[in-house]
């Protein structure tokens, strides 16, 4: 028995076959367009306002002849490319299907939210290495140019963030939250390097600054990066608890054994799950199938359930082994 879950809306249709082990295929399909849609507004705002700071960044720089404000106007276009990255990711997964890609494109969101994380590792990896090389050989700043740039910085980095603040549960968007976050951060320790600088006169506190932004945003982002791998590898995303799918799944009606249990992403927010059921009295009726669905959305999460009844086993199953 196969069935796809519906949104609340009820524009599905079932179909009802009898086979030598007492299949029953019904299917219902419907989809889904979290978060990609939705921020089509936030992606198109936040490219044009980090695209305008990067040209004034670079403007001062060139200016004033500052190094400092040359490279992070390079490192804010990196911000931009992680941006449209996101967005593409978005983009792409809300192509309709069609006979050679029966489930879209919806996995682009977590290549790009993978991509994004690998861009910013190495972004940093970049800032790092500049800092290294800068603490070796120490060079004055130019204290207030330095300040009231960044200080902009922060409030078009913080700004651009926010757009992404209540998409987190989607891998992709908190991609791109990251990416503008860190260079807020960013930005915050150059201010606070420019005022240590214009109090102290120590040259050498923009090097370490950046050194100590930069450890902290790669912590923050290692976790992106294994998430964003592990759906890539069809983990089990974090939002579901696979033993509890597994024990609801095996507490159904008839159900005696739950064979070839399979949870994994089609995108950063859509989840699909396939099993094999043994029912040795028969189907349990539609009904039933209809609930098992209903509460696999809504309490798990899965969008595209597909169930299949048989009386006895059906083929050798591909159980991971047990804790």
């Amino acid at each position: 028995m196969q069935a796809h879950p519906h949104q609340r809306e009820d524009h599905g249709h079932d179909h009802a076959h009898g086979h030598d082990h007492d299949h029953v295929h019904g299917h219902a399909h419907g989809h889904h367009h979290h978060g990609g849609g939705d921020f089509n507004r936030a992606f198109a705002i936040g490219t044009a306002l980090n695209l305008g700071f990067v040209a004034v960044e670079a403007f001062y720089g060139w200016k004033v002849d500052s190094l400092a404000l040359l490279a992070d106007a390079a490192h804010n276009l990196s911000d931009v490319a992680g941006l449209v990255l996101a967005w593409a990711g978005a983009w792409a997964g809300r192509i309709r299907p069609d006979a050679r890609h029966t489930y879209g494109w919806q996995r682009a969101s977590i290549l790009a939210a993978f991509a994004n994380a690998v861009l910013l590792l190495v972004a940093m990896g970049g800032l790092g290495l500049e800092a290294v090389q800068r603490l070796a050989q120490p060079q004055p700043m130019h204290g207030w140019t330095v300040i009231w740039v960044a200080a902009a910085g922060i409030v078009v980095n913080t700004a651009t963030a926010l757009l992404f603040l209540r998409g987190q549960d989607d891998l992709n968007v908190r991609g791109a939250f990251l990416h503008m976050a860190a260079d807020a951060l960013v930005s915050l320790g150059v201010v606070v390097a420019g005022g240590l600088y214009l109090w102290q006169g120590w040259d050498w506190i923009d090097p370490v600054m950046s050194l100590i932004v930069a450890v902290v945003i790669v912590w923050g982002t290692l976790g992106l990066l294994r998430e964003s791998t592990h759906l890539l590898f069809d983990g089990v995303p974090r939002q579901v608890d696979a033993q509890a799918v597994r024990a609801y799944l095996r507490a159904l009606p008839g159900v005696t054994q739950v064979h070839d249990l399979h949870i994994w992403a089609m995108s950063t927010t859509q989840v699909a799950l396939s099993a094999r059921l043994v029912a040795p009295s028969g189907h349990p009726g539609d009904a039933v199938l209809r609930e098992a669905s209903e509460m696999l959305r809504d309490q798990h999460r899965i969008e595209h359930a597909t169930l299949q009844f048989s009386q006895t086993p059906i083929g050798p199953s591909c159980e991971p082994p047990r804790p």
